[in-house]
């Protein structure tokens, strides 16, 4: 049985981790342009389902064209017009980590359409954020002169209260808080927005 010298196999050993590391970045970089894209679109998905606009991967560019047009404030904070209407955008943080969404609102700051997602919450828990169903609870609830918080069997009258998430306090707060810097962030604009505006503006953009 032929043997081999330490030199040899930590000579080899080097040379193959090497050659495997040149491969993974090569493939890294390839595939990075195709990632990036998959991220946009998936973005603009989100951004569509809050409009209640439903999109594939294939459609999804040609329908946020269609009908969304993207603008900034004065401090340079993204926002998204439609007809009707403006769509926010939502970073905050989660108990394991980053939490983000999109809101829908018309002019009078009632909440038209939510989605929210997670990195790394609980499935089953705080995981729950990226469901239809949670996200259905913003839906008629108001962004004007107050944000939207979670709580612990909300008021269903209250136009300021969600149910907060069973067995996700944490999350929960991530999201209540998320929803506060949000409002902070967007209150001028919220509080000069109007449907006839935000019409106007999109379409101009169509055209």
């Amino acid at each position: 049985m032929k043997t081999f010298s330490n030199r040899y196999i930590f000579i080899y050993s080097t040379v193959l981790v090497a050659v495997v590391a040149v491969i993974l970045a090569v493939v890294a970089t390839s595939l990075k342009p195709m990632q990036e894209r998959n991220q946009r679109v998936e973005t603009k998905q989100m951004l569509l389902r809050t409009i209640g606009v439903a999109s594939t991967k294939a459609d999804a560019e040609d329908l946020y064209s269609k009908y969304i047009k993207e603008t900034q404030t004065e401090d340079g904070k993204p926002y998204f017009l439609f007809d009707g209407g403006v769509v926010i955008p939502l970073r905050g943080t989660g108990l394991w980590g980053p939490i983000w969404g999109y809101m829908a609102l018309d002019g009078e700051g009632t909440v038209l359409g939510a989605v929210f997602d997670h990195k790394g919450e609980t499935p089953g828990l705080g995981g729950e954020i990226s469901t239809d169903k949670f996200a259905a609870r913003f839906e008629g609830k108001k962004m004007d002169t107050q944000p939207i918080r979670l709580k612990k069997h909300a008021n269903p009258q209250d136009n300021y209260e969600v149910d907060a998430i069973s067995g996700g306090t944490m999350t929960s707060n991530g999201v209540t808080n998320m929803l506060a810097a949000a409002f902070e962030d967007y209150s001028t604009l919220l509080s000069n927005f109007n449907p006839e505006a935000g019409l106007q503006t999109t379409n101009s953009h169509e055209q």
